[in-house]
């Protein structure tokens, strides 16, 4: 019974440290996306204003 406690706890330790690494994944991922969209934009207007600028 003992054995069962213990697995049933690093089950649950494990299933509750990967929900934290997923989260930090997307947290990472919506900064990245928000950071390339930002950088498309800047690209964007720049060469908007290369053209313009002639």
């Amino acid at each position: 019974m003992k054995k069962l406690n213990v697995l049933f706890f690093a089950v649950i330790i494990m299933a509750l440290s990967s929900c934290s690494v997923i989260t930090g994944i997307f947290k990472a991922g919506a900064f990245v996306g928000i950071l390339s969209v930002v950088i498309v934009i800047g690209i964007l207007i720049w060469i908007l204003s290369l053209f313009r600028g002639k």
